[in-house]
């Protein structure tokens, strides 16, 4: 049990870690603080995309960690980190390539305080992203 316990301790340090890198990324792509436009100035739009990007990474870990947690410990830790980062990457690029094809500046319209149906595309782009990740994870 005790065993378990760090592999619970282990594998939850390194999704936060994972959380957190994918959150910095996002804060890189748009505008100004990330979280001060969720917190202070309440942007809706800031918020979704920050939730998608967290739910997307959640899954990457999760199923990660589920279909190569009796692979062993370090190798299962291992895929966790290379999966989630690659995650963060291709998570990256979507926002780039949405970016691109669309009007405007997408970093600009997540921070806007009033909503913006940008935010749901590039939610819904976020996690179709990650959901590919994850159909390439699973056996």
């Amino acid at each position: 049990m005790l065993a378990s316990i760090g592999y619970a301790v282990a594998y939850t340090g390194v999704g936060i870690l994972l959380l957190v890198v994918g959150a910095l990324a996002l804060d890189l792509l748009t505008p100004g603080h990330l979280a001060k436009h969720i917190y202070e100035e309440r942007s809706v739009n800031a918020g979704i995309a920050l939730a998608a990007g967290l739910l997307g990474q959640g899954a990457i870990a999760f199923t990660t960690i589920w279909t190569n947690a009796t692979s062993g410990f370090g190798r299962a830790l291992l895929y966790t980190v290379v999966f989630g980062l690659l995650g963060v990457l291709l998570q990256a690029l979507v926002f780039l390539l949405l970016d691109l094809l669309t009007p405007g500046r997408l970093g600009q319209h997540l921070t806007e305080v009033t909503f913006h149906p940008a935010s749901l595309i590039s939610a819904g782009a976020t996690l179709a992203v990650s959901a590919i990740i994850v159909a390439s994870i699973w056996p």
